[in-house]
């Protein structure tokens, strides 16, 4: 089964200016990969490509085995730009209807009722978007992404502007579509929130994938510190598994233990170490 988006040696060239110079990247099944880098790093123009929005001037990107762009692709994938912009006379309601229509999908009031239950408004179907909070109208811009049943849903920036309470709703409606099953990729600048929420992250810088991996792979490991009765012990090249062994040699020489704490880099620290 191939993944839900496979990119491939994409480029994109403005003028003298390579947005992206062979970036690769793939989304599988159910997986939610979050896409970190610096403004101007190539994070947005890659999500645009995939949706079909920009064409790459080499490479190419697949959604679900289908050429980005195709009608293939956009079929299996739903989309929330960074700069969205809903007409304010519309309540909620309308604004999934208008969606369904443009999207074919037969799914009708039920779907309108359950989207809207799964992004925390169904309270506010008859609300009218100029009456929104700007964490409603994020809210509810997932909501129209999710019209249809994507396989792929394509999210740019979606937390930028809300505040702490807002990104924690988001974050468990992201939780809740892993857990049913749909692909997210997720562009973002706040390492936060990617290092809470992503099975996979990839860093892009000057248009290139500078580190790739599970947030555990990427984070290093930095030794261990033991408490001890004497004061902090720290073993700069131990790792976890020698930890028993120290604990043994600590006590066998009469020191009595604390605590046990094992010292790791964080998500930070290796975005600032790969990125210019």
């Amino acid at each position: 089964m191939p993944p839900v988006l496979a990119a491939n040696a994409v480029e994109k060239r403005y003028g003298r200016v390579n947005a992206l110079s062979g970036v690769d990247l793939e989304v599988e099944e159910g997986q939610l990969v979050g896409l970190l880098g610096p403004n101007g790093a190539g994070k947005s123009t890659l999500v645009k490509i995939a949706c079909g929005l920009v064409r790459p001037s080499g490479g190419s990107v697949e959604i679900c085995g289908a050429a980005a762009g195709s009608p293939g692709a956009r079929r299996t994938l739903g989309y929330l730009a960074e700069l969205f912009r809903f007409p304010s006379w519309m309540s909620a309601d309308e604004l999934l209807t208008l969606h369904q229509r443009l999207a074919g999908s037969p799914g009708g009031p039920a779907e309108r009722a359950e989207l809207l239950e799964l992004v925390g408004l169904a309270h506010a179907r008859k609300t009218r978007i100029a009456a929104m909070s700007k964490g409603m109208q994020q809210r509810l811009g997932i909501a129209q992404a999710l019209v249809g049943s994507p396989r792929l849903l394509l999210l740019d920036e979606p937390t930028s502007a809300l505040d702490p309470a807002g990104r924690r709703v988001v974050r468990g409606l992201l939780e809740e579509l892993r857990r049913r099953g749909t692909s997210v990729l997720l562009n973002s600048h706040l390492l936060s929130e990617i290092e809470l929420v992503c099975d996979h992250v990839v860093i892009v810088d000057h248009g290139r994938v500078v580190a790739a991996g599970t947030p555990d792979a990427l984070r290093r490991q930095g030794g261990v510190e033991i408490e001890t009765a004497s004061g902090t012990r720290r073993f700069e090249d131990a790792r976890r598994s020698d930890v028993p062994r120290l604990v043994r040699e600590l006590v066998g020489a009469g020191e009595q233990i604390y605590g046990v704490r094992i010292l790791a880099s964080s998500l930070e620290d290796v975005y600032l170490e790969v990125v210019d």
